[in-house]
């Protein structure tokens, strides 16, 4: 099975201020910001409070600048005025839960792995995600993603 259609490496938003300067280059203008992301991650986390006021010409400008295969997960319980996209989901709590892997609370990368698998083998796409940003662990699952044959 193809990776781009079951599990997706992320994180909480694409702006780390700490990312700059280390993953971002320092002069890296803002609006490249999400292009240079999505060429090294499939999928971002936003929270409601996120997206509460984005306008959608902005959301058109993130779709425009994102893959066809990239994913927006939106924390929501109610309607944001989120755009009509493929690449956009509105998901809530219960979702949440069943196919997002809190990357920062995870330790046991065999535990991981058997949930990975898991995933696999039933075709439902799994989310790991990281909400601080940790570029380090995204690579240790991107490794293990890859010796996995994912």
């Amino acid at each position: 099975m193809d990776s781009t259609h079951f599990l997706y490496l992320g994180t909480e938003d694409w702006r780390h201020p700490a990312w700059r300067g280390g993953f971002y280059p320092e002069d890296m203008p803002e609006d490249w910001l999400l292009p240079y992301y999505n060429n090294h991650f499939k999928t971002v986390y936003l929270t409601a409070d996120a997206v509460r006021h984005v306008k959608p010409e902005v959301w058109s400008i993130w779709l425009n600048d994102t893959l066809d295969d990239f994913v927006f997960i939106v924390e929501c319980e109610e309607s944001l005025g989120l755009p009509d996209s493929l690449k956009v989901r509105c998901v809530q709590a219960d979702w949440i839960a069943r196919h997002v892997c809190w990357l920062d609370e995870t330790t046991d990368l065999r535990a991981l792995a058997q949930r990975i698998a898991s995933h696999a083998a039933s075709g439902e796409e799994l989310f790991i995600l990281s909400r601080q940003g940790d570029l380090a662990r995204l690579g240790q699952v991107a490794n293990l993603r890859q010796v996995m044959g994912y």
